[in-house]
Order: C-alpha cells, then sequence, then structure tokens
C-alpha cells in the first residue's frame, strides 16, 4: 500500500445535495474509491478539516469548507528515470522530467511525481507547478516556490506572455514526405471533452485551440516537428498533429485509444517541451530554459 505523503484539498461545495454527514459526501464524490474504504480512512485518521481538526464517522457536512485526506493505491508504479533541475532563484525553479512521470499526484500515482521528487530533493516545503505537462510527455515545468511572488507568474500564463516550443517525431505518410523542408502550418479549431473523459475531440464551434506546427526535418520515414502552441487546451499538441497527418509516434490515445497498459518504458511518446521563454514579471529580465534531453527516436537516426 503506497499512501500520499501530503494531504490532497477539496472544497466542499457551496450547496448540500443532501449529504448528512463527511462520508456521505465523500462516498458520493468519489464513488470508485467505495464507502467501505472511506469509513476506514476516518476511522484511522486519515481526513481531516484544514485547520487539522479530524474528521469522524458523524462529521456533519459544512458548505464551502476546506477537506484534507490522504490519496492511497494498493501499488504504486515506479517510474526508472531520472528529473534535473536545470535553474533555480528565489522565486522560480525549472526542471526537465522524464517521461512516464507525472508532474502532480493523479490516478495510481501519489508519490511518484515531479512535484514530490523536487520537494523532497530541495527541501522545499511551498512549492506548486506553473502548469502542467501529460504523464507522457517529457521536457521542461516551471515551478513557483515563492507565495508572494506566485501570482505574478500565474498572470503571465494567464496573458499568454510566455513562449513554448515542442519538439515530435512522427512517421510520414507519402503526401508528407514529398513536401519541401521547412514546411509551415497554422492550425486553428475548437477542441472539446470526448468519451472517454480524458480525452478530446475537434468540434465544431469558436476557435479554443491554436497551434504553429512545422515539419522541420526528414529522415528516411521520419519526420522531426516543431511544435508551438498559442493556446493550451489538454492533448492539444498531439490533435494537432494528427491534423496534419502526422500522430506523434507511440502516442497511446490518438488516434487510436488504446487499452489501458502498464508504462512502456522502451517506446515513450516522441514529444518534447523543448524551450520555454519569457519576460520575468518580477526582475524584466529576458528568460530562456533549453532542454538537453533527445527524442529517443530521431536520436537513433542522426
Amino acid at each position: 500500500m503506497a499512501i500520499a505523503q501530503r494531504a490532497s484539498e477539496i472544497t466542499l461545495p457551496a450547496t448540500n445535495l443532501g449529504w448528512d454527514t463527511i462520508l456521505e459526501f465523500l462516498d458520493y464524490q468519489f464513488p470508485l474509491v467505495g464507502k467501505k474504504v472511506w469509513y476506514l480512512r476516518i476511522r484511522q485518521g486519515k481526513v481531516h478539516w484544514h485547520s487539522g481538526e479530524l474528521i469522524t464517522l458523524d462529521s456533519t457536512f459544512q458548505p464551502s469548507k476546506r477537506l484534507c485526506y490522504y490519496r492511497e493505491v494498493t501499488q504504486e508504479p515506479k517510474i526508472p528515470f531520472v528529473h534535473e533541475v536545470i535553474y533555480q532563484d528565489e522565486h522560480l525553479l525549472v526542471a526537465c522530467k522524464p517521461h512516464f512521470l507525472p508532474v502532480t499526484p493523479g490516478a495510481e500515482y501519489v508519490n511518484e511525481c515531479l512535484l514530490e521528487r523536487i520537494r523532497q530533493q530541495e527541501k522545499l516545503a511551498d512549492i506548486v507547478p506553473l502548469h502542467r505537462l501529460d504523464r507522457d510527455t517529457a521536457g521542461l515545468v516551471m515551478f513557483s516556490i515563492n507565495p508572494e511572488s506566485r501570482h505574478l507568474y500565474y498572470q503571465m500564463f494567464a496573458q499568454r506572455k510566455i513562449q513554448k516550443h515542442y519538439l515530435a517525431v512522427s512517421r510520414l505518410g507519402e503526401a508528407l514526405l514529398n513536401l519541401t523542408v521547412p514546411h509551415r502550418w497554422q492550425i486553428k479549431n475548437r477542441l472539446e471533452k470526448s468519451e472517454p473523459r480524458f480525452t478530446m475531440q475537434e468540434v465544431e464551434g469558436e476557435v479554443n485551440a491554436r497551434s504553429e506546427i512545422a515539419l522541420i526535418s526528414k529522415h528516411a520515414q521520419l519526420g522531426l516537428f516543431k511544435l508551438s502552441p498559442i493556446t493550451g487546451k489538454t492533448h492539444q499538441l498531439r490533435l494537432h498533429m494528427m491534423k496534419v497527418g502526422a500522430p506523434i509516434m507511440n502516442d497511446r490515445f490518438y488516434p487510436k485509444l488504446l487499452p489501458k497498459a502498464p508504462p512502456q518504458f522502451d517506446s515513450p511518446l516522441q514529444l518534447l517541451a523543448k524551450q520555454l521563454s519569457f519576460v520575468d514579471p518580477v526582475d524584466g529580465v529576458h528568460k530562456q530554459f533549453e532542454s538537453d534531453r533527445k527524442l529517443k527516436f530521431w536520436k537513433t537516426t542522426e
């Protein structure tokens, strides 16, 4: 059994839909966990108010109050790849994460994530990611380590004042093999949740997803692409690569959702968050960071 070393937090709904106790709410909110498991967690002191006061089996539902609990999984996967911290000052930390490692806890991952690794390695009590990468994607992730300046960086991301560039490898069909390098596309469409809910799909309607894509090199049947997202929708780059006829190598979601399986460490998704650049809102200095990682299948062709 793996138990999270730090509590997860949830704010109770402002409207009570008929839950008399916290146990009833948790059973409703997390149906896959089950009432029996929540019963045991409460009895074992693993659920408490944000103030630290323990929840009991009789604790009543209190709208809008913050609740803390400790996630558990029967067996947590271990990711046998290391991360690197490539920059740190009094406000920011920039790390390069490997494929397969999540940025934050989720699903069967409770402690094996980039956030918890860095928190323990660097002895940082107050660290939060300023953006996310899919677990399958490798590359740069930026963290705030100073709560006093954190809002400035959140605002920078919200206002899209940061430039992100990715690299991806795809097997090229005949139409793309005949293109002259470099070849560029501008993709604009609308992406919304699909089924299952962790996937996305293109739909009709107002544009909410924009990317610039360039085929920058070819080798045999493979193409190396530079991807520059303008917006940040979930799985945007995966879908936009599919849109130009170049699904990313080893994508288990698109164009076809493959059955859930243990991590295939020898065939990572060929997507890398290569570069971040921005004018730092604290000191006004232009900063640029670049990952030294290589995409596995492109490296073998060099």
